[in-house]
């Protein structure tokens, strides 16, 4: 494998998650082009841009709904229960810690798109034993 392609899809959302917000943008327009185009599984995309779309709102807390929505031509961001989640976390509880819960959120997706504990704790600059109880959480009835 050439070393100059590009990073598989859960790669660069990990990567996404962790850039800086000014280079966000472009990578967020590149990774949701990238997912449409190369992600076959109607379900998995599907989660997939809604968790970018979760992590669009963490990372660009500034900008609006409507705003965010004309950026990257998300037409349902504003209907997504991750959004509005998002939205009411980052009023209550500030800018850092709604950074935190988009992490503590992306980790159930990361883990389903084959990366494993380790890999989603430092990606996520978290423990490992954060990771674990959230999957234990996620898979509780």
């Amino acid at each position: 494998l050439a070393e100059t392609s590009a990073p598989s899809v859960g790669i660069a959302t990990v990567q996404l998650i962790v850039t800086e917000e000014d280079t966000a943008i472009s990578l967020a327009q590149d990774l949701i082009q990238r997912t449409t185009e190369e992600v076959d599984n109607e379900r998995q995309k599907r989660e997939l841009l809604q968790l970018i779309e979760t992590i669009l709102v963490y990372k660009l807390p500034k900008l609006s709904r409507t705003e965010i929505e004309a950026m990257f031509s998300l037409s349902d961001l504003r209907q997504t229960k991750v959004y509005q989640e998002a939205l009411a976390e980052g009023r209550l509880e500030g800018i850092q810690e709604g950074e935190i819960q988009g992490k503590l959120k992306s980790i159930p997706r990361l883990l389903a798109l084959g990366l494993t504990v380790e890999q989603v704790a430092q990606a996520l600059e978290l423990k490992v034993e954060q990771v674990k109880q959230v999957l234990e959480q996620s898979t509780d009835p």
